[in-house]
């Protein structure tokens, strides 16, 4: 991965802002997977959390915590549409290398430390998101990268 992909994560703006909602991109190829999963988020924001606030104060009246359940929310729509509808993946990094590289390959230190989680029931899926958010949101947590991988992952290579 270069230098933008592993420095990727989903950060988003200023809460409470009138672009509280906005996740942050950079130029380049992250940019496409932030604005796919920034799209659930609108229409979570939108249309599914129950609020009082019109549509347009539904987006820029979150807080952290808002802005966190919101991403959880659409890391698990995402995922579980990728899985089919029947399961979804996710990848979290361990402390200590669990795959030693095949002869040939170089170690990254990153790939070498994924765990996957897979989950039948997307309400359970959700929740461990959620429970790890600061997994996909924190600077140096490879949040952009962890998410594709748990996209391949709960899409299966074979599909």
């Amino acid at each position: 991965f270069s230098c933008e992909w592993v420095a990727a994560h989903f950060r988003f703006r200023q809460p409470h802002s009138n672009l509280a909602y906005a996740l942050e991109a950079g130029k380049g190829g992250t940019r496409a997977v932030l604005m796919a999963v920034q799209a659930h988020i609108i229409t979570y924001l939108l249309f599914t959390r129950d609020t009082e606030h019109t549509h347009l104060e539904r987006l820029c009246r979150i807080g952290q915590r808002e802005q966190g359940q919101a991403l959880a929310v659409a890391l698990a729509e995402t995922l579980w549409a990728a899985g089919g509808g029947g399961r979804a993946v996710v990848c979290l990094i361990t402390t200590a290398g669990t795959v030693m590289p095949h002869t040939g390959c170089r170690a990254d230190t990153f790939t070498e430390r994924i765990r996957l989680f897979e989950f039948s029931e997307k309400a359970a899926a959700q929740e461990f998101i959620s429970n790890h958010i600061n997994c996909f949101k924190c600077e140096g947590s490879h949040g952009v990268i962890l998410f594709l991988y748990s996209l391949l992952f709960s899409r299966t290579l074979e599909r």
